[in-house]
């Protein structure tokens, strides 16, 4: 028996050679698509997965909402003293340990270079984040101070080999070389970790930042990333049920003239698992970039969706061409054959059409899998046997594809009646309701289509949008040094600027703290007279010339001056404390952006111009709260993506505390930065040179967007070819069934274009349904998506008008040439045996 069904199976499909293309094809796109998001979900999920002990590794992340504007602020890092009194006051908390993300300056053999990738830690780090050594031991590779490990890559990267155990590696932070010796060698950290490094040392956190004692106490600086593991038999969600309590017991209350403030006031902590980190909420100040679990599950229901549609396409065509199976399946009857075989018979050859299905999506898969891997930067593999093989899924894809295709063309054909089927000229393939169920499977393929259409237009407008959209200053023409605030630059740094000023082509310089989507972020708490609550703002330092350089408008009142005393707030590095008395004494002179004076209540930014608010601007608090004088106010600026509001700044001027030099220049980019790169290797050789265009960096900040709005285009695509097939295969069996129609109404005087308005408009009505269906539904996705943008554009009609017509002109061409030939067609050859 099931020789036979195999046997008449695979003769249907050689009969009808059309229908079993189209099938498929469509199911093999889909099944490809299905495959490759599933290695991408898969591969998201598994991130830091591979690390053993993961399940009892937790990371303390900080969760910041402004009293002010309700604006959250979900970072990884949190400030030293959380994970010191998470340890004291948890005999849960087993390991700990602190770590420092830095790029460091490396020395070796008279040569400098940029460290990436390093961090820096207070104990073992590797008892907590058990990565896989090659050399050394990890219970006393990082035992001291002074201690290093580092990655195969950059030993052989430092080296030149692997074989680096004893070898010792120097690197300059904050101003201050230390040597490191390196005691372990671990294998290069895959791409699916949360984890960036290249080199972890170990240092001594009270003496490396003995000049800036708030490092070490303080809660509001986010400085790192705390690393614990909990003992065998704690519940994490006991601890998360007890941090608001904790939170409130160690933070104390600070009186800032008067005013009450406490730092957990606006911040409360989480402990997540370091498996959840990649996808979890907190996704600012990451040690790597993370991924949105909303994206990566979007994606794979689209795929689902594509499959979905090929499997719609099987049923549609095989409901379509029921009458070519009404006599077999009547003959059957009549000999014998149950419904139930029937069943089975067609079910069986749904999951035959599958699994050929499904060796052209492997095929597929193999092909596209390694531009896909480069597209999402990503390490795909297919494998189909052992850890990780998609063997089993595999085949209950085949299983599942074969049900969802064919259980309902498999009732539908088995219940033919053999009288009506064998009774002359009468077809059962005008069975009720089959033309009905066949439109609504039309109308739903096409609304996805034009949902993901709808959704890639959306998506990339929105792109090009972030990346011209005016963002207060002039973003091109800035070259970015990345490095200018090195402490080893203390004394040479005003000369390098002066030369740099002087290079042909660059029109200004200006050294700042915040520069085009800079990643540090630095507030305080502004006292304002009359007002009982402290004013948030983000409080920067910028040159005098800053806002000249970029092009940044005064708005009132004027900017910062350097022949003005009051105008420079530079206090010595390592602190002084006479110097620093003497500006809380005198207080400083600011400049303040538009948004800053409504946050401090002034309607007009002229009126904010004269007027004094307090803060703390040095790093004892004995001298209490220094007076800002309010000298300026300029328009607002969006140094950071559109995803984030627009800051309410206050800038100040000090020397020691830039981390850019911003250069605007005129001319050829390439050879400007060349001739800077030389100035630069001349005057400060041990600080190698970097630094990006204001265009590449832009680009860079918007990778993310870009990228999701080329996988929705290429998911579009793919459901617009299925959906083409479904409807290619239909227009021909419709066209096969309507011979005799078509022939008797060319004899009544039809003419062609009459034949083909009349079949491209039967076709056409579900594509414009389908409209009805895609738009509010994509309307409602687009505008939650685009919700999550501080600046956006308008959500109007235009991607859906252009969706829509797109998929109608698509359908038309589809099936326009079809029927343009089968309405040329002889109606001799259709009626010549009536």
């Amino acid at each position: 028996m099931w020789r036979n069904y195999l046997t008449v199976g695979i003769r249907s499909l050689a009969k009808n050679r059309a229908y079993a293309l189209i099938n498929i094809l469509g199911l093999a796109i889909g099944m490809a698509a299905c495959l490759m998001i599933l290695l991408f979900v898969r591969y998201e999920l598994s991130y830091d997965r591979f690390l053993p002990g993961v399940e009892d590794t937790y990371e303390l992340q900080s969760f910041y909402t402004s009293k002010q504007t309700g604006q959250k602020f979900n970072i990884q890092m949190t400030a030293y003293v959380a994970g010191e009194r998470l340890k004291k006051d948890f005999p849960q908390v087993d390991k700990t340990v602190f770590a420092l993300s830095g790029s460091p300056v490396i020395l070796k053999d008279g040569q400098s270079s940029m460290g990436e990738d390093v961090i820096l830690v207070d104990g073992p780090f590797f008892d907590v984040v058990r990565f896989p050594f090659v050399k050394g031991n990890p219970a006393t590779a990082l035992a001291e101070a002074g201690a290093a490990v580092i990655t195969e890559k950059e030993a052989v990267r430092q080296f030149g080999t692997t074989d680096v155990m004893g070898r010792t590696l120097t690197m300059v932070s904050r101003g201050r070389a230390t040597d490191y010796r390196i005691t372990g060698v671990i294998k290069d950290v895959p791409k699916n970790s949360s984890f960036r490094l290249s080199i972890v040392g170990r240092i001594d956190f009270p003496s490396f930042f003995s000049d800036a004692p708030d490092f070490m106490r303080e809660w509001g600086w986010q400085s790192g990333w705390f690393f614990f593991t909990l003992r065998p038999g704690t519940d994490p969600k006991a601890i998360a049920a007890q941090l608001p309590a904790w939170e409130k017991r160690n933070i104390p209350d600070q009186d800032l003239n008067g005013i009450r403030y406490n730092a957990g006031d606006e911040q409360d902590w989480r402990i997540v698992n370091l498996a959840d980190i990649h996808l979890g909420e907190a996704q600012g100040a990451s040690m790597s970039p993370g991924n949105d679990r909303r994206a990566v599950y979007t994606f794979g229901l689209v795929a689902l969706l594509i499959l979905g549609m090929a499997c719609v396409n099987f049923t549609n065509l095989a409901t379509a061409r029921a009458s070519q199976r009404a006599r077999e399946v009547a003959l059957r009857k009549v000999l014998g054959a149950s419904r139930r075989d029937l069943i089975v018979q067609f079910i069986g050859e749904s999951i035959l059409v599958a699994a050929i299905a499904m060796l052209v999506a492997l095929a597929l898969t193999e092909i596209a899998l390694p531009y896909f891997s480069r597209f999402l930067d990503a390490d795909l593999k297919l494998h189909y046997f052992g850890q990780g093989g998609i063997l089993l899924p595999v085949v209950a894809l085949v299983l599942l594809v074969g049900l969802a295709g064919g259980l309902y063309p498999a009732f539908f054909l088995s219940r033919f009646q053999p009288a009506r089927v064998l009774k002359a000229n009468r077809s059962a393939s005008e069975a009720e309701g089959s033309g009905r169920l066949r439109g609504i499977l039309v109308v739903a393929q096409f609304a996805v289509s034009i949902g993901l259409i709808i959704c890639t237009g959306v998506i990339y407008a929105q792109t090009v949008y972030a990346q011209t959209a005016d963002p207060g200053y002039h973003r091109d023409g800035i070259l970015q040094i990345d490095n200018f605030g090195r402490r080893q630059l203390d004394t040479m740094r005003q000369p390098l600027r002066d030369a740099i000023a002087r290079i042909d082509g660059v029109t200004g310089v200006a050294a700042t703290s915040i520069g085009v989507a800079t990643r540090n972020n630095s507030s305080r708490g502004i006292q304002v007279p009359g007002r009982a609550d402290l004013v948030n703002l983000g409080t920067y330092v910028a040159d005098p010339e800053f806002f000249d350089v970029m092009g940044i408008k005064l708005i009132a009142g004027r900017k910062l001056d350097r022949n003005r005393t009051v105008d420079d707030a530079t206090v010595p590095f390592p602190s002084d404390p006479v110097v620093e008395a003497a500006l809380a004494k005198r207080g400083v002179n600011a400049v303040i952006n538009q948004l800053a004076a409504r946050r401090l209540g002034f309607t007009d930014p002229a009126d904010a111009v004269g007027k004094q608010v307090r803060t703390s601007m040095v790093e004892s608090e004995d001298y209490g709260l220094t007076p800002v004088n309010i000298v300026g106010v300029v328009e607002d600026t969006r140094f950071r993506s559109v995803r984030t509001p627009i800051d309410p700044l206050m800038f100040t001027r000090n020397d020691n505390a830039i981390d850019v030099l911003d250069v605007r220049y005129h001319g050829n980019p390439a050879e400007v930065r060349s001739r800077i790169e030389r100035v630069w290797k001349q005057m400060a050789p041990d600080v190698p040179f970097e630094a990006e265009f204001s265009e590449d960096i832009v680009r860079e900040l918007y990778q993310a967007e870009t990228a999701r709005a080329k996988m929705f285009a290429a998911f579009a695509i793919l459901a617009v070819i299925v959906g083409c097939l479904g409807l290619f295969g239909l227009a021909t069996f419709t066209a096969e069934r309507r011979t005799k129609e078509i022939g008797i109404r060319k004899v009544l005087g039809a003419r062609t274009r009459d034949i083909v308005r009349l079949l491209v408009w039967q076709f056409s009505k579900p594509v414009l349904v389908a409209n009805l269906v895609a738009w509010p539904i994509a309307w409602w996705v687009m505008r939650n998506w685009l919700n999550e943008f501080d600046s956006r554009i308008t959500l109007g009609p235009a991607p859906f008008l252009l969706a829509g017509l797109l998929a109608l002109l698509i359908a038309i061409a589809t099936i326009g040439s079809h029927a343009f030939r089968v309405a040329r067609a002889n109606p001799v050859h259709a009626l010549r045996y009536e």
